[in-house]
């Protein structure tokens, strides 16, 4: 099977990833990276297994001193240099120092001295606090643009300033002098140190070293044979292909962008000969790598600071996502059968072993990733649930280089510090979302924000359950368009401070809560007009990009609807497996239905072409199945039987008038 080749992947992902493009580091400073990284590396090992006996925050501090460097050194203050030379100059090396001397500083006089300043930060504290938030902010400028820090920057700014705001106002505030402001991001748990750092200092880390090593051992290129081997010869079989195949690099990337690059640079020739139009095959590309970042067992990062903030397991966190996993590619595989039938796919031979042989031969990539869900159902940590994996995956790869132990110690050595490298970004984003955290704890503005947000939608209509609807509809607008800005783990903590609150005042249970912000948060990768994994599949397959972006919306459609399912009603848990078996299964059940009427209005076909009144008819149908409530679940079922029949009867007079017509032409 043809594919793009690497450096122009390399180049879309650059282009069209929400994380800026990195150096290409000449071999002697690459070397020094590569090493640095490994010793962090071997630092968060380290941690799993021996913690410093000083506590996490201990941690955390010489975490981000040894990180954040790193930042300088890899990312360019802006755009792309040209020329061979693109190594850190004299700037980036004077940041990097300067990073880690004022990130180390807390360590220098007594780190418990140290903390026993808290609130009274001296002279010094304060200068070596504020040049942190500075590297902070232009680390994060540096990775993922501009918007973060500039938030950041209105949030201290609000802090500093609220005093002067109307006192009518109901987020007006005392102010919080700027020494204080420093204590609160340098000196105290919601601050740099905070929660979003430590799931980046363990989890995502954690997790990136284990998708890094699990390349190294030859899983990505063998979970793309597997995916064309299973479904063969068959005119559905190159977009199941997509799918399947866009899942499992799921589990290696961690990125919907990164996956529709890599996914679309081996599958775009197969849809191509298939006869999918160019737009729609984009459409499949990101629909498929935005999945896997919704899908158990790895999840986005997001997943993480969920099992944090509500302090439950990981297992847990993938057990909710179960069902609306399997409702999103229920939606994705009739979309696919759709297309097939609408654009007259073609099957494709593929030249590949039968899946039984590849099993043979490369089923062990598996059984890490099994290594990960069985640790956890035992009740081992997550974190030491993904260290076996990882060691796990890392025996495989010395298979996967024929027992060659030296190349096979150089590449775990490489897996390992790319893993750091590749976390970089979202340590630097967890480390300024800590700016905004500290803000809104500080000053009471989440609280307000959210009753100003439940307010508004109490302003529109008295009725308990229409204002919840209301609330509902603004925060995934709220949180679609926060994440059209700021990276996917930004969005998320930003959401859950603000927002959170808004929905539990109206009596949601704080874990649909977190899930339904959590699922709009990663889906701004595929909303227009941004749809950044949406552009990146249209860069591949050289297809419209707004057409693309909207093609796109279309086989994502259920993953925005189900999740306000979670929220509206009772009922919802159970799409969460929050109820019992029984429960769990009606709800999935009439929402699968609720899926199927989305399918036939946006694809317009049923058991052939569906007319205009079929896809009117399923639009109600699909809205009140998915309300989760018996009353509106026998309307949706109503509404579902009268498109079946209304199709069938046309289907009929269709035929029988083709058949009048051949009649009277004979």
């Amino acid at each position: 099977m043809p594919t793009k080749p690497q450096v122009e992947v390399d180049e879309l992902l650059a282009e069209h990833d929400e994380e800026r493009p990195s150096r290409a580091l000449s071999r002697r400073w690459g070397l020094g990276v590569r090493v640095a990284g490994l010793a962090i590396a071997l630092l968060v090992l380290k941690q799993v297994f021996w913690p410093f006996a000083k506590g996490g925050q201990f941690y955390l501090v010489i975490f981000l001193a040894v990180t954040l460097p790193l930042v300088f050194l890899c990312y360019r203050p802006r755009g792309r240099r040209g020329g061979a030379d693109d190594d850190p100059g004299v700037v980036d090396w004077a940041a990097a120092a300067l990073a880690f001397v004022v990130g180390a500083y807390p360590l220098f006089g007594g780190f418990d001295a140290f903390l026993d300043r808290q609130g009274q930060l001296t002279g010094l504290d304060v200068v070596a606090g504020s040049l942190l938030l500075l590297l902070v902010l232009e680390a994060c400028r540096r990775t993922t643009g501009w918007v973060l820090p500039v938030v950041c920057a209105g949030f201290i700014a609000f802090a500093y300033y609220g005093g002067y705001l109307p006192p009518s106002w109901a987020i007006s505030h005392a102010g919080v002098d700027f020494p204080q402001i420093i204590n609160g991001f340098y000196n105290d748990a919601t601050g740099f140190y905070g929660t979003p750092l430590d799931v980046a200092a363990t989890y995502i880390v954690l997790f990136t070293i284990y998708g890094s090593v699990l390349n190294a051992s030859g899983a990505g290129a063998f979970f793309v044979d597997i995916s064309f081997s299973a479904f063969r010869r068959s005119r559905t079989a190159p977009g199941r292909t997509a799918a399947t195949a866009g899942f499992l690099l799921g589990t290696v990337s961690g990125s919907g962008t990164a996956t529709t690059v890599s996914l679309g640079a081996v599958t775009w020739p197969m849809l191509k000969k298939a006869g999918y139009p160019r737009e729609s095959a984009g459409g499949l590309l990101a629909a498929s790598g935005i999945g896997a970042i919704l899908s158990p067992p790895t999840l986005g990062a997001a997943a993480f600071i969920i099992a944090e903030y509500l302090e439950t397991s990981y297992l847990q966190v993938l057990i909710w996502a179960i069902l609306p996993t399997l409702l999103y590619y229920l939606g994705i595989a009739l979309a696919v059968e759709i297309d097939a039938r609408k654009f007259g796919a073609k099957p494709v031979d593929i030249d590949s072993p039968s899946p039984w042989a590849l099993l043979k031969r490369g089923g062990y990539h598996f059984l890490s990733l099994a290594v990960i869900v069985v640790f956890l159902a035992l009740d081992i940590p997550v974190f030491s649930a993904v260290v076996y994996a990882t060691g796990v995956a890392a025996v495989f790869a010395l298979f996967a280089l024929r027992g060659d132990v030296r190349a096979w110690l150089r590449a775990v050595a490489d897996s390992l510090s790319t893993g750091v490298r590749s976390a970089l970004p979202v340590i630097a984003v967890c480390a300024a979302a800590g700016v905004i955290t500290s803000t809104i704890t500080k000053t009471g503005l989440g609280q307000e924000l959210a009753s100003a947000l439940v307010d508004l939608a109490a302003a529109l209509s008295s009725n308990p359950t229409a204002v919840l609807l209301v609330t509902v509809v603004l925060s995934a607008l709220a949180v679609s368009l926060l994440g059209l800005a700021v990276p996917v783990t930004a969005s998320f903590i930003i959401s859950w401070v603000v927002i959170g609150p808004a929905l539990i005042e109206l009596g949601v249970a704080r874990e649909e809560a977190a899930m339904f912000i959590f699922y709009y948060a990663v889906l701004s990768e595929v909303t227009p007009p941004t749809a950044l994994a949406a552009v990146a599949a249209a860069a591949i397959t050289g297809g419209d990009v707004v057409k693309t972006m909207w093609r796109t919306w279309k086989y994502t459609l259920p993953a925005f609807l189900v999740p306000l399912a979670f929220v509206l009603t009772d009922n919802g848990a159970g799409l969460l497996l929050r109820t019992s078996f029984l429960d769990g299964l009606w709800a999935f059940a009439v929402s699968a239905l609720g899926v199927a009427a989305l399918a036939v209005l946006t694809g317009g076909w049923l058991f052939g072409p569906a007319r205009w009144p079929e896809r009117v008819l399923c639009a109600p149908a699909a809205v009140a199945l998915l309300y989760l409530q018996p009353v509106t679940t026998a309307v949706g079922l109503g509404f579902l039987l009268v498109a079946v029949a209304v199709h069938v009867v046309l289907r009929r007079k269709t035929h029988s008038g083709g058949e009048q017509h051949a009649q009277l032409d004979a």
